[in-house]
């Protein structure tokens, strides 16, 4: 054969095999759609539009444990449209459904799909379904994330359990001595003892049951009421001053230093109280003539609020619990000195209220930084009034200085005030 007769018979191959494929792949094409119309038609009417509506996963299978349809968020819980089932908890479910002819629910943990080696995207997380029976061939699967639920049931339970042992122990004591003071009423000495001891316990009472109502309001509300622009200085000072006596009558220093003239937006009560706990820890864990500093420091966006001591420090498996409520890393040291295990809790959740976060560092033997980072404000509004005013100056001093010269004419070597320093 000739060269032409080759390329005719190859050309004609090609496009014997074109077709072929062609059709194959509308045949193909034709058998799903059908497929697809086929199942549409068998699921009763509406289930569809539900099922495209549901921000939860829903689906709707067949006898044969295949979903003919199904709502956006099942493929996540092996529930694919046109696919089989792929969690064998959920199909026992189905089987059950339809072997009672009811409704039935169970409450489980993902595991991994039968017969796949891919882990589906809700491994370990706790689902509640729930299966009914449409018709006499169907059955409707509602599958729902709980975790976060069930989490948030745990804290709660565990806050609750927490607060009833750490009011247990004052409460308890309180009981006593006030026995004890009844006992020992003939005795003058003993009563005020008692007494001073009685106080003690009721002053540790009271701030227990006030970093719960604290930490209570600040979990109660997820946005800060009335927000306004807060000076960093003002927090840091208060945050000082209020340890100031603490600190002298253990002897330890407090330095405060780094950037000035810092605002951030939000509460200012709520920031003194975060910060102030963070200084009283730095100041109970210190040991004495030892030194407490708080810096701060300003970036792009970005205010520092850093608490250093150079305390007992934190072991790294602590630093991950601290934050937790009631958490103690060191329990014995924490009862000597009043703690509640409160407080960190407190400067997170004030802090997050912010925006913002809060990080530690520490080394045992070496002591602990505590920074709080808080978004930057820059309040413009207030800018321009103040370059009107400074505009305004000259002419003010020259007024403000008429009186003066007066006055230095008839005093003599009498100076006139040269006004505030800028800060």
């Amino acid at each position: 054969m000739d060269p032409v007769q080759i390329a005719l018979l190859a050309l004609f191959a090609g496009a014997v095999i074109g077709l072929g494929v062609s059709t194959l792949v509308f045949v193909a094409l034709r058998t799903a759609q059908r497929a697809q119309a086929e199942a549409s038609a068998s699921v009763p009417s509406g289930i569809l539009q539900v099922l495209d509506a549901m921000d939860g996963a829903a689906s709707v299978v067949d006898a044969s444990l295949t979903v003919v349809a199904a709502s956006p968020a099942a493929p996540g819980f092996g529930m694919s449209a046109g696919e089989v089932i792929s969690v064998e908890d959920l199909r026992a479910l189905v089987r059950a459904t339809r072997t009672s002819g009811g409704a039935e629910s169970a409450r489980f943990r993902m595991r991994r799909a039968a017969g796949g080696t891919a882990l589906l995207a809700t491994e370990g997380r706790l689902v509640s379904a729930r299966a009914a029976a449409i018709d006499g061939t169907h059955v409707l699967l509602v599958v729902d994330d709980v975790t976060e639920q069930e989490r948030l049931e745990q804290m709660r339970y565990d806050f609750v359990a927490n607060t009833s042992h750490e009011l247990k122990t004052p409460v308890g004591a309180v009981s006593l001595l006030a026995e004890a003071i009844e006992s020992a009423a003939d005795d003058p000495p003993q009563v005020r003892a008692f007494a001073a001891r009685l106080q003690a316990e009721a002053a540790r009472l009271s701030r227990l049951t006030g970093r719960i109502m604290d930490l209570s309001r600040l979990q109660a509300a997820d946005e800060l009421p009335e927000p306004r622009d807060v000076s960093i200085d003002e927090v840091v000072a208060a945050s000082v001053e209020s340890n100031a006596v603490q600190a002298d009558s253990v002897g330890v220093e407090l330095l405060r230093g780094g950037d000035r003239g810092a605002i951030v937006r939000g509460d200012p009560t709520m920031l003194i109280e975060a910060v102030s706990n963070l200084v009283a820890n730095a100041i109970a864990y210190s040991p004495k003539a030892g030194r407490v500093g708080v810096g701060v420091r300003v970036e792009d966006k970005v205010v520092e609020i850093a608490v250093t001591d150079q305390g007992i420090g934190i072991v790294e498996a602590d630093q991950q619990r601290i934050f937790e409520r009631f958490y103690r890393a060191d329990g014995a040291r924490s009862r000597r000195t009043g703690g509640t295990g409160l407080g960190l809790a407190i400067v997170k959740h004030a802090v997050q209220r912010h925006g913002g976060e809060v990080r530690v560092w520490s080394q045992p033997g070496r002591g602990s930084t505590f920074t709080i980072r808080l978004p930057r404000a820059i309040p413009e509004e207030v800018e321009k009034p103040r370059k009107r005013r400074r505009a305004a100056d000259p002419a003010d001093r020259r007024k403000a200085n008429e009186p003066a010269k007066k006055r230095r004419g008839a005093v003599g070597a009498e100076r006139a005030p040269q006004g505030e320093k800028k800060i």
